[in-house]
């Protein structure tokens, strides 16, 4: 599906690009190794490579919801994704990433020379354009009849939301820019740059979206777009993340379900933080612009009478009434109290930290996609070589199952915050739906490892989701030093730690999750076979390749 641009006067048509809804992944995966000298993409597994399963399948046509993102062949057939510069096509308007200058020197390779010199006469006298906006010029030399310029955000992990909605902001000030000028075909280069040091796959979600819902009001007016790649690493991440937003037949939006982030914005594809949200209070009259809004108490709140039918006013806002610092507030103190009163007893078992300020849901939220998103910036490949946490099959009643080894935890050899960023990683696709989670405390230290305090702040990350869909947790071979720590959990958060079921042998662990579902180090059968003895183990447990070795060991025990 690519085309290789041969020379910097070549020019290509649209009609000679593959629309998304004919395009062939293998066909465009070969041209890219070939293209690159067989060098790969970025790495990550393709959204539609796994198939879904027969149980996922009948769940799925029992689901009433609509998808995020419903297949449209009419949005699909406008969507184009090429490899080449931007501005080597014939449509009606380029984009050029810039900086608020609009200079030569920091906007996209090769467009100016491509442009002439007019390009940047025309931009001197712009006066400029603020990051998120987007300016219009001549195309002059180029194929295309316009180039909207545009200035990306500067990228900050602390500023995440900002960057996002600001990058989100680009996009669609380009398209609507497009539509005021009666143009209908437009091509977008990555509006993202090393130098501002935005993460690439996050940006390319942004990007992705932002179009999706542009299309999804605007497709009567446009007739092209294109994001256009020139490396092979941002080829293959729009490759993968394409059939979540623009997904061309059932099957790709079944998948879209499970893989797409929790967080896709709103219905302009930006990030809203809906503490921040304007609050309508129930019953408060409007004020008319004729009326000045200083009449008698205009913002006097009735009561709601018992004969009211209805109300417009959204639910999530009567909940939040109250300025979101002030609740926060008062949360910090209850827990200040609940700290108070446990710490003396939190101190006998190594609670150090008892009470913690409880998060709202919406704070939840944020605090998850600011992880996750983080986390899909870094490479977490060396936390994934230690197999603390890492994924099973599934259980006797088809839930996805998450395994974590307590003896592989070791502090002295790992950074903990890439730790974390690595479990939000890994739970986010299971945490969408009902699941179950495995710990093998087996030759593990007396105490939870982690410790619970970290494990309950990882669960505010993890967030809502996590908690109501995760349906039990198996702890196999518990000490007393463990159950005493999760009895105490069970009083910060019984939420999650109420569901944990002790398990101390293997056998039993196969009866909730068939053996074939699930990778277990041999330490665990070495464990087992030392603590139960020949009926904790049975021959259809052990693996094969260590099976005269444990035979051994039971003949001995």
């Amino acid at each position: 599906m690519y085309r290789e641009s041969g020379s910097r006067e070549s020019v290509t048509k649209l009609d000679q690009i593959t629309r998304w809804c004919e395009y062939d992944p293998a066909v465009a995966a070969n041209e890219s190794v070939r293209n690159d000298g067989g060098v790969g993409g970025s790495g990550e597994d393709d959204p539609l490579a796994s198939s879904v399963g027969r149980q996922d399948q009948e769940r799925a046509n029992d689901r009433s919801s609509g998808s995020k993102f419903p297949v449209d062949h009419e949005i699909n057939s406008k969507l184009y994704l090429w490899r080449g510069a931007a501005w080597q096509l014939e449509v009606d308007a380029v984009v050029n990433t810039t900086n608020e200058s609009l200079d030569v020197a920091h906007s996209s390779p090769g467009l100016h020379e491509a442009a002439g010199p007019a390009l940047a006469e025309e931009c001197a006298t712009l006066g400029g354009c603020r990051t998120g906006e987007a300016k219009i010029t001549g195309g002059y030399d180029l194929p295309a009849r316009r180039v909207i310029h545009t200035v990306g955000p500067r990228y900050a992990f602390k500023y995440h939301t900002a960057a996002e909605n600001a990058l989100s902001h680009c996009y669609r000030s380009c398209l609507e820019l497009l539509i005021e000028h009666g143009f209908k075909s437009i091509a977008f280069g990555c509006i993202y740059t090393e130098a501002k040091e935005y993460p690439r796959e996050p940006a390319a979600h942004v990007a992705i979206r932002t179009v999706r819902r542009f299309l999804e009001k605007h497709k009567q007016k446009l007739l092209a777009v294109v994001f256009c790649t020139v490396s092979s690493f941002d080829a293959e991440i729009y490759r993968r993340l394409l059939p979540l937003y623009f997904p061309r037949d059932k099957k790709e939006e079944e998948i879209a379900r499970e893989k797409l982030p929790s967080d896709v914005g709103d219905e302009n594809g930006e990030t809203v933080i809906d503490e921040r949200k304007i609050r309508i209070l129930p019953g408060v009259p409007a004020i008319s612009p004729r009326r000045s809004p200083c009449v008698a108490d205009p913002f006097r709140v009735s009561p709601k009478r018992d004969n009211d039918e209805g109300s417009l006013v959204d639910p999530t806002f009567i909940a939040m009434l109250r300025d979101p610092d002030s609740r926060r507030k008062e949360q910090m103190e209850r827990a200040a109290q609940l700290n108070s009163a446990w710490r003396r007893w939190g101190g006998l078992i190594g609670l150090s930290a008892f009470g913690s300020p409880p998060l709202s849901v919406v704070e939840e939220e944020a605090l998850h996609a600011r992880y996750l998103a983080r986390a899909n910036a870094v490479n977490l490949s060396d936390v994934a070589e230690m197999k603390i946490v890492y994924r099973g099959g599934e259980d006797v009643e088809g839930h996805p199952v998450m395994v974590v080894c307590g003896a592989h935890f070791l502090l002295r050899c790992m950074e903990l915050e890439k730790f974390v960023l690595y479990v939000v990683k890994e739970f986010e696709q299971v945490i969408q739906r009902p699941y179950a989670v495995v710990y093998f405390h087996s030759a593990a230290s007396l105490g939870l490892k982690p410790d619970i305090m970290w494990m309950k702040r990882l669960h505010q990350i993890l967030g809502w989701r996590h908690k109501q869909n995760l349906k039990v947790i198996y702890i196999l071979h518990p000490t007393a030093g463990l159950k005493l720590a999760v009895m105490a959990m069970q009083f910060l958060e019984s939420e999650v730690w109420r569901k944990v079921v002790y398990v101390d042998r293997l056998l039993d662990l196969f009866t909730a999750i068939p053996r074939e579902q699930i990778t277990i180090p041999d330490f665990v059968f070495q464990h087992d076979l030392e603590v139960n003895g020949a009926r904790g183990l049975g021959n259809d447990a052990i693996p094969r390749h260590n099976a005269r070795r444990f035979q051994g060991m039971q003949s001995t025990a």
